[in-house]
């Protein structure tokens, strides 16, 4: 009997240009000592004209489904659908994951996903649920964005947030005996809070995509509290303490709001996930990316407890519960 889904592979993609801060300051009035101290951001990845988000989505899903096979078995012919969160399509439609599917071979559905920088949390659950009803025994989530397309480059307090990248889950059907597995997905939205981050473009509105306008004190605030009542709300879901985590892995949009959450879980910043550093904030792909990187480096361990918990515009927060 399917109990739960569980990640059965990871992977991610990074554009190969880097940029650091002190790039930053040749062409906006900023430097690397004001970014590092307000973000804890060193360095960003870029994607270069012509790279696509699907690019790095595809390349992503491949790198997990090497990964998923290695260590699983699971096959790509045993997937049976491909969610992308993204909130910079290639195009208005089809969808990215289309694009995605066709690109891997592999069969069953696909859509994207739009819940910003919670996208990934979001299709976590949606897949998580898919599979524990039987409709798939195995699928694809990927978290992936090119934000660099939509930051206005001369707004020094956005332009050194973002970046681009994606990172990838293969979940497959797991039964009740199997403790490892996603334990519980948490999602909230709040619309009155739209104005608090959001792109002022789109086709509805303007001819224009937009670019993006954030109200950062604000966000910082609710990224705070948010992300941190909702990892609390899943460490008492699954009956444990904090003591009981080994992982953080929270969304990776500012090093403070880490280190702010950790402090009012009463949890060692040690085991936070501070992937942003150097990848910056790539939106959906966050999350992903940074347990790719700690299942590659070898800090994640099969059975290793994690929560990752994320907030992003709409406001939507969420948070994913599971052992690795």
């Amino acid at each position: 009997m399917i109990a739960r889904s569980l990640i059965a592979g990871c992977g991610a993609s990074l554009p190969p240009r880097v940029v650091t801060n002190d790039d930053l300051a040749k062409t906006v009035e900023t430097n690397d000592e004001w970014i590092t101290r307000r973000t804890g951001i060193r360095q960003r990845h870029i994607a270069d004209e012509g790279m696509l988000t699907s690019h790095l989505a595809t390349e992503a899903a491949q790198a997990a489904l090497k990964d998923a096979a290695e260590r699983s078995g699971v096959a790509p012919e045993d997937i049976g659908f491909v969610i992308v969160a993204t909130t910079t399509p290639d195009n208005i439609f089809p969808a990215t994951a289309v694009r995605v599917q066709a690109a891997l071979g592999v069969g069953g559905f696909a859509f994207d996903v739009q819940a910003v920088c919670s996208g990934f949390v979001y299709a976590l659950s949606i897949a998580d649920n898919f599979i524990k009803n039987g409709q798939a025994k195995a699928g694809l989530v990927i978290g992936a964005d090119t934000l660099s397309r939509i930051v206005d480059w001369q707004d020094r307090g956005t332009c050194v947030l973002f970046a681009d990248g994606a990172g990838a889950v293969v979940l497959s059907a797991t039964d009740k005996d199997n403790p490892r597995g996603i334990l519980s997905t948490h999602l909230y939205s709040d619309g009155s809070f739209y104005d608090l981050l959001y792109v002022d473009g789109g086709p509805s509105s303007t001819e224009s995509s937009g670019k993006i306008r954030m109200n950062g004190r604000e966000v910082y605030r609710h990224a705070v509290q948010r992300m941190s009542e909702v990892t609390q709300e899943a460490l008492e879901k699954n009956g444990m303490t904090p003591a009981e985590l080994d992982w953080l892995v929270p969304h990776q949009a500012n090093l403070r709001i880490m280190e702010a959450c950790a402090e009012r879980l009463s949890f060692p910043i040690e085991k936070v996930a501070t992937a942003v550093t150097h990848h910056a904030n790539t939106s959906a792909a966050t999350i992903p990316l940074a347990l790719a990187e700690m299942a590659s480096d070898g800090r994640l361990k099969e059975g290793d407890m994690v929560i990752a918990p994320a907030l992003g515009g709409g406001l939507t927060w969420g948070a994913a519960a599971f052992r690795w």
